[in-house]
C-alpha cells in the first residue's frame, strides 16, 4: 500500500475543537457537565442524567473555557485568561446556565484553586497574587455572597498550600535556595519546617491532607518517587506505593487525576504509574473489582477516573487510545454497568490511524531512553521523511495514547519520534538530574541519537528529517539546527526561547520563588554565563542553514515573544530562510481554534516543501 491510499484528515478534524471534553459527574450524581462548542467556541453544558435534556450554560464567543469543576454547592466553577495571558480569573455559574458571577475581579491577578469540601458547600478556598505578583495569598470565597476573606497572607514565599477537612490552610511548600525545598506547617506561632529536600530530590508534591496525615510523592533517600503517608504529629513516614523504574503519580492529565482520594474516603484508594501506559495501583482492596471490571471495557487502552459523585456510586471514565480519541463512559459501582456517554473525536475515527509504539534508544553514554514511534499506517517503514518532535517542559514526559500532532504526521507520511530524553520526569531522579545543566548538551545528544537511531534502522531518509516541538520542544528545535546543522532538513519551532539568558530574566513574577530551580536545572546567568551563552541559540545563529518556520503567541508570559523575534531578526540579517507568525489572541501555545488551523497549514506546507511529505490542496 502507498500513501495514495491512505485519505487525508481534515486539519479540522485533527485540530479544531473536539465535540465533547473534560466530562464531569456533579456531587450529587444527577448531572454530567462537559465542554462542548457553540458558535466555534468552547462552552460549560450541563446533561441531567434521569431525563437526558441537555442545556448549554455558558455563552462565550471568546476564547472559550479551558477549564472547570463541580463546587459542592451544585455551581460550576471555571477559570478563563485573557488571550493567553495565565492570568488566570475564576467564575461561577448556576447549572441552569444565566449570567456568570465574576469571583476574582482585578486586572493582571492570577487566581488558583486551593480547596473545596462538601461540608462548606458555599465556600472554597482560593489563592491570589493580588498583594504581590511573586507570592500568592490565600481567600476564603462565599460562593453566594462573593464575599472574600483573607485567610493566609503569604509571607513565607510559599509556591503552594494545602488546607484540611475543615478548610484550614495547615501546610505550606516553599523553595530553598539551594534548589530544593521545604513542607512547613502552621503553628500558634506561625509556620515551621519538617520536611525538606536537596536539589536532587525534584520530584517533591504534598498532594492531599486529611486529618493529621499528609499524603505525598516523594524521592528522598530513594530514586523513585513513592506515595507516602506523613504523620503530622509524630512524623511517621509510610511508604503506601513505589516502583524501582518508574515514580509513582506521574499520569495523563486528560484521563482525571492520577491520585484518587475520594471526598468522604479516611484513606488514598488508587495511584497511577506511567510505564509504557497508565496502570493503576489499587490502594483500596474495595475498589479492586472495579478496577478489574473497567479494564475490561476497552482492553488494551489506558483509562482513568475524571470524576465522582458525593456516594462513590456514579464515576465519569475516560479511555485513551493511540488510534481513538478519548471515550467517556458512565460507571455504576453498583451494577457493574460501564454506559458509553460520549467520543471527544468521533470524525477522526471514521479515518485509518497510526499505532504509536514504545520504544527503547541507547544513547550515546548508555542511557536508556524512552519514547514512542509513529509510522504511517500500511506503508513499508523505508526511507521515510521524519519528524523528531521533542516535548516541552522540559520537567515533563511525552505519553503513549491520542496524540494530534503525531497523527497529523504520520498521516502525511512522516515517520514521528518522541523520546523522553534525559530531563524528563517519570523514571527518577537520576534520569532527571542526567539533565542538570545540559541544555543543548546531553538533552539535545539523547534528540540526536534518536534521529540516528532512526537512519540507522532503515525508516529514516537521512536527507529528510526535520525536527518540530513547542516551548522547550521549540528550543530543543532551535539547537538542532544550530548544533547539528547537517542533521535537519527543516525546523518548526513553536514559542521556542532563543536566548536563556533573557528567558531567565523574562519569567512571570509568580515563578520568582522557584528560581533556584531554573538555575540549578538550566544554570546561573552570572555563575553559568559561558554555558548559557554556549547553549543559546541566537549567539550562534550563523549556523543555522535549515529553513525554520516559528509560531508565537503575542501574549505568552513564560517565553516572551522577544524570544521568537530576535532569532527571526538574526537570521534574516544573515540571509537565511525564516518564516514568522504571530497571533494576538495567544499566549504559550495557541489555544484558539482557527489558529490552530492556521499554523498547522502553514506548517504543513512548510514540512511538505522541505521533506516531501503530502499536503492538504491550497485553494486558488
Amino acid at each position: 500500500m502507498t500513501m495514495e491510499n491512505i485519505p487525508l484528515i481534515p486539519l479540522e478534524v485533527l485540530f479544531g475543537n473536539p465535540e465533547y471534553a473534560s466530562v464531569r459527574i456533579a456531587p450529587d450524581g444527577r448531572r454530567i457537565a462537559y465542554l462542548r462548542p457553540w458558535e466555534g467556541v468552547l462552552n460549560l453544558w450541563v446533561q441531567d442524567l434521569t431525563t437526558g435534556e441537555t442545556r448549554r450554560v455558558t455563552s462565550d464567543r471568546g476564547r472559550g473555557i479551558l477549564a472547570y469543576r463541580w463546587a459542592y454547592n451544585g455551581d460550576l466553577l471555571y477559570i478563563q485568561d485573557k488571550d493567553g495571558d495565565e492570568n488566570w480569573r475564576i467564575y461561577a455559574v448556576g447549572p441552569e446556565g444565566g449570567e456568570p458571577r465574576l469571583l476574582t475581579p482585578g486586572e493582571g491577578v492570577q487566581a488558583r484553586f486551593v480547596r473545596v469540601h462538601p461540608d462548606f458547600p458555599d465556600d472554597i478556598l482560593i489563592a491570589l497574587n493580588d498583594r504581590n505578583p511573586a507570592l500568592h495569598d490565600v481567600y476564603r470565597v462565599n460562593l453566594r455572597t462573593g464575599e472574600r476573606t483573607l485567610v493566609v497572607q503569604n509571607d513565607i514565599a510559599a509556591v503552594s498550600f494545602l488546607a484540611d477537612d475543615r478548610l484550614q490552610v495547615q501546610v505550606a511548600e516553599r523553595m530553598t535556595d539551594d534548589g530544593g525545598g521545604e513542607l512547613l506547617r502552621r503553628t500558634e506561632d506561625g509556620w515551621e519546617g519538617f520536611y525538606r529536600w536537596g536539589l536532587e530530590d525534584v520530584f517533591v508534591e504534598p498532594a492531599e491532607l486529611r486529618g493529621n496525615t499528609l499524603y505525598l510523592f516523594s524521592s528522598v533517600g530513594r530514586d523513585t518517587s513513592a506515595l507516602r503517608a506523613y504523620d503530622l504529629g509524630t512524623d511517621e513516614e509510610r511508604i503506601l506505593a513505589e516502583d524501582p523504574v518508574y515514580d509513582m503519580g506521574v499520569g495523563d492529565w486528560t484521563l482525571g487525576p492520577a491520585f484518587l482520594f475520594h471526598p468522604r474516603a479516611k484513606r488514598p484508594e488508587a495511584v497511577a504509574v506511567y510505564r509504557d501506559k497508565q496502570e493503576w495501583v489499587v490502594l483500596d482492596p474495595a475498589l479492586e473489582p472495579h478496577f478489574d471490571r473497567l479494564a475490561q471495557v476497552e482492553p488494551g487502552r489506558q483509562f482513568g477516573v475524571t470524576s465522582r459523585d458525593l456516594a462513590n456510586r456514579r464515576w465519569v471514565v475516560a479511555y485513551d487510545g493511540d488510534r481513538q480519541s478519548v471515550h467517556y463512559y458512565l460507571y455504576d459501582r453498583e451494577t457493574g454497568e460501564a454506559r458509553m456517554l460520549f467520543v471527544s473525536r468521533p470524525e477522526v475515527e471514521k479515518y485509518p490511524l497510526a499505532e504509536r509504539k514504545p520504544v527503547r534508544i541507547r544513547a550515546r553514554d548508555g542511557l536508556i531512553l524512552h519514547g514512542y514511534l509513529t509510522l504511517p499506517p500500511g506503508v513499508e517503514p523505508r526511507n521515510l521523511p521524519a519528524v523528531i518532535y521533542p516535548h516541552g517542559g522540559p520537567w515533563a514526559r511525552d505519553f503513549w495514547g491520542w496524540e494530534p500532532i503525531a497523527q497529523w504526521l504520520a498521516n502525511r507520511g512522516y515517520a514521528v519520534l518522541q523520546v523522553n530524553f534525559r530531563g524528563s520526569v517519570g523514571y527518577g531522579k537520576a534520569f532527571l538530574n542526567a539533565g542538570n545543566k545540559q541544555w543543548g548538551r546531553k538533552m539535545q545528544d539523547d534528540l540526536t541519537d534518536a534521529a540516528r537511531w532512526l537512519i540507522a534502522q532503515g525508516i529514516a531518509d537521512p536527507r529528510r528529517i526535520g525536527i518540530m516541538g513547542g516551548s522547550y520542544g521549540g528550543y530543543a528545535t532551535l539547537a538542532g539546527l544550530t548544533f547539528t546543522p547537517e542533521l535537519y532538513a527543516c525546523g518548526v519551532d513553536i514559542v521556542g526561547p532563543s536566548n536563556l539568558f533573557t528567558l531567565l530574566e523574562s519569567i512571570p513574577p509568580y515563578w520568582k520563588p522557584m528560581v533556584a530551580v531554573f538555575h540549578t536545572r538550566m544554570g546561573h546567568p552570572e555563575k553559568d554565563a559561558d554555558l548559557l551563552r554556549a547553549v543559546s541559540p541566537l549567539f550562534h545563529a550563523e549556523n543555522i542553514r535549515a529553513p525554520l518556520l516559528i509560531g508565537q503567541g503575542a501574549n505568552d508570559p513564560r517565553v516572551k515573544r522577544q524570544e521568537s523575534l530576535q532569532i527571526v531578526e538574526a537570521l534574516r540579517q544573515l540571509g537565511r530562510e525564516v518564516e514568522y507568525v504571530e497571533y494576538p489572541d495567544e499566549g504559550h501555545g495557541f489555544y484558539r481554534p482557527e489558529n490552530r488551523l492556521d499554523f498547522f497549514r502553514r506548517a504543513e506546507r512548510f514540512l511538505a516543501r522541505h521533506l516531501g511529505g503530502r499536503a492538504e490542496a491550497t485553494e486558488g
